[in-house]
């Protein structure tokens, strides 16, 4: 493996399993083995745990420290190696309280079966430790010479559902220092909620009006790391609505101009940001965004919303969508301008059952009609492929609704995490009741969960010739 960080990763309902089984009443430790596909990022390889292989009767004893019996490795070895996935081992410190270190006998466990992982799987053994108050750590056990393999740990270890829990080893990924510009934003949930947050790597795909709201946004709060992909540069027709764009800044990379304006207002004392000029389903910015904790979506083509609506699934990170849509008569006065927030992640519906994105479209903008002016032109006055219409005021609301859902999700202000789709409409002035559906029946993505690069799906491809965003 060439990637140098390492995570791991769950659903909301693999998680709960693993504690139903890891933390018994007696307090006593306890063991079993689970199956991870790999999501393998530009810089961070990620272990997505896909299914619990939980021990039989006399697989396993239970002693003070929990032991497995040959038959039970044997039985999961075989099972991964069925399916083409790496093995995991999972144990629990029941007394522990946040991320874990090893005893002795857990390295012995663990380095001891790694070469049989790894000669069975052709993938490092990987190794998972609960604490009682339901933190995870992990590592890597890696193959750096015959019979020898090192431990890497992992940097973070995230479980996704309703809530995006996230727990940090302190040593790879600091807890942030407060600073005196962050004293209202801390004051509003507290230091420990601020440090959870601010550590999420965050991506804005799209640096248009929206995506730099929300860069803004996520700078100004505290956030120490944010990346951002776009492939445009600023035209004058974006200046009506671009936060970061000035006159000087017309016929620059929109990633560039608004990375340097994040420099300016963020508030972090080690803040970083990356200006990716890509676009999210081109193979090198795809990568990029599998290093992420989280994306913020603020695309407006097909194909980008597929892509991300696909790695909110299959890579387990959870995508903060938003979209805008206004309609005026013939008489060019305004009928409509409807915005609308959403989070397409795990028990939550996807892009494509929100209507976010018409699947038809993709291979459309895959072949380039969508930036062929004869196609667009062809296609009647009210289709969505051309609808345009946006001002600031709409895109400053859009921003902030999907900030709010992120802050939601993560924050959970009295165990509340899930707000619901959301969609606000202008004109009448009225927010409807917000939708808590899940996807349709027939939907492909809720089989993908935790698959990662093994979802049999290709996503990416080359820019269309004359791509651009408005």
């Amino acid at each position: 493996m060439s990637r140098a960080d390492r995570s791991a990763a769950m659903t909301a309902e693999i998680d709960r399993a693993a504690r139903a089984h890891l933390l018994r009443e007696d307090r006593q430790e306890d063991l079993c083995f689970a199956l991870w596909r790999q999501s393998l990022g530009r810089s961070r390889t990620t272990a997505l745990i896909e299914r619990l292989i939980l021990p039989r009767e006399g697989e396993r004893n239970v002693h003070g420290n929990a032991s497995f019996e040959p038959e039970y490795l044997i039985r999961a070895l075989s099972e991964a190696a069925a399916c083409g996935a790496g093995l995991a081992l999972l144990h629990s410190h029941p007394l522990g309280r946040g991320w874990q270190g090893m005893s002795a006998d857990d390295v012995a466990a663990e380095q001891g079966n790694a070469g049989a992982v790894f000669g069975a799987t052709g993938f490092p053994l990987v190794g998972l430790t609960l604490a009682g108050d339901g933190t995870w750590s992990a590592r890597f056990w890696e193959r750096i010479a015959p019979r020898t393999y090192f431990r890497n740990r992992c940097a973070t270890a995230r479980v996704v559902g309703d809530q995006l829990s996230v727990s940090y080893l302190d040593k790879l990924v600091p807890p942030p220092h407060a600073s005196e510009h962050q004293v209202r934003t801390v004051s509003a949930w507290g230091e420990e909620s601020q440090a959870h947050l601010v550590r999420l790597r965050a991506g804005v795909i799209g640096a248009g009006s929206v995506g730099g709201m929300i860069a803004e946004a996520l700078a100004r709060t505290g956030f120490e790391d944010v990346l951002l992909m776009d492939f445009d540069v600023v035209k004058k027709h974006n200046l009506d609505r671009l936060n970061y764009a000035t006159r000087h800044d017309v016929g620059r990379k929109k990633v560039v101009a608004l990375a340097e304006y994040l420099q300016q207002c963020a508030t972090a004392e080690n803040f970083r940001v990356e200006a990716l000029d890509a676009a999210v389903y081109e193979e090198e910015a795809y990568r990029a965004a599998l290093d992420c904790d989280l994306l913020f979506s603020c695309v407006d083509r097909p194909w980008g919303r597929y892509v991300l609506n696909l790695i909110a699934y299959s890579h387990l990170i959870p995508v903060i969508d938003g979209g805008i849509s206004a309609r005026t008569n013939r008489l060019g006065k305004i009928v409509a301008a409807d915005w609308r927030a959403h989070v397409a992640t795990i028990s939550r519906p996807c892009l494509q059952c929100l209507g976010q994105y018409d699947p038809g479209h993709v291979q459309l903008e895959r072949d380039g009609l969508l930036d062929d002016p004869k196609y667009i032109e062809g296609l009647p006055a009210n289709h969505p492929l051309k609808a345009r219409e946006n001002v600031f005021a709409f895109s400053m609301s859009c921003a902030s609704m999907q900030m709010l859902q992120m802050l939601a999700m993560v924050v959970a202000p009295l165990d509340r995490s899930n707000p619901g789709s959301q969609i606000y409409h202008f004109v009448g002035g009225f927010m409807e009741e917000p939708s808590f559906a899940l996807c349709h029946p027939e939907c492909l993505f809720p089989s993908l969960i935790a698959s990662g690069d093994s979802c049999g799906l290709v996503a990416t491809g080359s820019r269309p010739p004359n791509a651009s965003f408005l």
